[in-house]
């Protein structure tokens, strides 16, 4: 489980073909020295186990399940990627429960400054929109954010300086691929309205702040 609380841009070092997956090698000096084999990394979100620790880095294997889902299959070597460690049990969580299962690829279309700051627009696949709501949370390349608003079948999240400057969102572009994974909580929502209904319909779009959130 992980909190969407970037804590590393690594770069990846190398890439092997192996059966039904790849080897990633990523260069993280700092989450490196704190690394073991067995872990657990969020990788653009995408949650991969350190199978072996290499010079300031580790490699992970990506399955094909994986790289179907995700952007991974399109890293080349020196590509940036956005790393968090699992949380530890009574650590705070800075941003929301994540668990780097992520659901879909979609595509950004627009990255606009504001100020320092600036708002990101992401087209989601259709599947996807049930689980989101405005001022719910959502998981964008592995770093928790917040809707901004939801417009028919894309969405607008605020990006503050400190996210630019310390995650790979800042370099994103009308075109760019990135991972998805909504809310947890949003998504057993939905599958419990789902069960009650027998599938018929599907769930109201509704307002995370009118229940508490």
């Amino acid at each position: 489980m992980f909190a969407g609380m970037i804590q590393e841009i690594g770069a990846v070092g190398s890439i092997g073909k192996r059966a039904e997956g790849l080897r990633i090698e990523i260069r993280c000096p700092r989450i490196a020295s704190e690394a073991a084999i067995g872990d657990s990394i969020s990788v653009e979100g995408a949650c991969l186990t350190v199978e072996e620790l290499v010079h300031e880095g580790f490699a992970a294997f990506a399955s094909g399940e994986t790289l179907s889902k995700t952007t991974l299959k399109g890293l080349k070597r020196g590509s940036p990627v956005n790393l968090e460690q699992a949380l530890r049990l009574g650590e705070k969580i800075g941003g929301h429960l994540v668990q780097g299962h992520v659901e879909a690829v979609a595509e950004v279309t627009a990255l606009k400054m504001t100020g320092e700051g600036a708002t990101l627009a992401v087209r989601l696949p259709g599947e996807l929109m049930e689980a989101v709501a405005p001022k719910g949370s959502i998981a964008i390349s592995g770093v928790s954010l917040t809707v901004a608003s939801v417009k028919g079948g894309e969405i607008e999240v605020a990006v503050i300086p400190h996210t630019l400057k310390n995650t790979t969102l800042g370099a994103l572009g009308q075109g760019s691929l990135v991972n998805v994974e909504t809310d947890l909580v949003a998504r057993q929502i939905v599958a419990y309205l789902k069960s009650q209904t027998g599938n018929k319909q599907k769930p109201q779009a509704y307002d995370s702040t009118e229940m508490g959130f």
